[in-house]
């Protein structure tokens, strides 16, 4: 029994070698077939283009594989998703401990080039009140300085006994003072 989580998250099946694209082709079918495009978003095989020169001196383009033997599946886990994509001939079973399917992270997701992940709209800007809801600086105020611009990072000037300290934190660690 998968655990049933309903966020849609990256996860990585691992293939036979050279079956990428047959799984992938496969499982697509199998989504469109079954009307479960709300489960299973997208599959995709990270690919580069590399420009060869061949001993004749002509130029050849072809697509080469990030990571042969792996597909990437965005997806809701459930028993009904695992299964459909644990069974498609050429798939060994997802990267994780034992059967446990194991999502990628969004760093991971960047990192790996699967998807850029978008950064969320934030709820506050430069200038704004905000409060430090969490690490070591939790439960302080402060006003907004800097935003990153992947919106991840933000300055804040905190007012600490006193004193005003200018502060880096993870976006996600601020909230808008109300």
């Amino acid at each position: 029994m998968i655990h049933e989580n309903r966020e849609t998250r990256w996860y990585v099946v691992h293939t036979y070698s050279g079956y990428e694209n047959k799984v992938k082709t496969n499982l697509e079918k199998i989504i469109e077939n079954r009307g479960i495009s709300d489960m299973i978003m997208d599959v995709k095989i990270p690919t580069e283009t590399v420009v060869e020169t061949t001993a004749t001196g002509e130029t050849k383009t072809r697509e080469h594989k990030l990571f042969p033997a792996y597909v990437f599946v965005k997806m809701i886990m459930t028993d009904e998703t695992w299964h459909v994509v644990r069974n498609i001939t050429g798939a060994t079973g997802f990267v994780g401990p034992g059967s446990r399917p194991v999502p990628l992270t969004d760093e991971e997701v960047e990192a790996l080039g699967v998807e850029t992940v978008r950064p969320k709209e934030l709820s506050f800007k430069i200038g704004d009140n905000v409060k430090i809801t969490s690490g070591p600086m939790a439960g302080f105020s402060g006003v907004v300085q800097q935003i990153s611009e992947d919106s991840k990072k933000v300055t804040v000037n905190a007012s600490v006994f006193g004193r005003s300290t200018p502060v880096e934190l993870d976006a996600s660690n601020i909230e808008p003072e109300i």
